[in-house]
């Protein structure tokens, strides 16, 4: 997922978004981990997501989508994808 994002960026965005990371990793169903992305340049962040079931992960996508609009974020783009583990593993993933 990825969005038309508001500064700030770097370590003033770890500040302002500390809690929600926070919550996130407490209280998202079937997460694995998240990558945040943030492009300051183009004015764009978000993040690349591993969910334990795609269920999980259309779930938090329809969530998160609303939270991210709610904030201010336009221009959402989010994308599911299966991961091809035998791939993966040969170029050191670690899933």
């Amino acid at each position: 997922m990825n969005f038309r994002a508001a500064p700030p960026w770097g370590a003033a965005r770890v500040e302002k978004l500390r809690a929600l990371a926070d919550a996130i990793a407490a209280e998202t169903p079937g997460l694995l981990w998240k990558i945040w992305t943030e492009d300051a340049a183009a004015g764009r962040a978000g993040g690349i997501y591993a969910f334990a079931t795609r269920a999980e992960a259309e779930a938090y996508r329809e969530m998160h989508t609303q939270r991210v609009v709610a904030r201010g974020a336009t221009d959402i783009r989010a994308q599911l994808w299966d991961v091809n583990t035998a791939l993966s593993s040969i170029t050191r993933a670690k899933l």
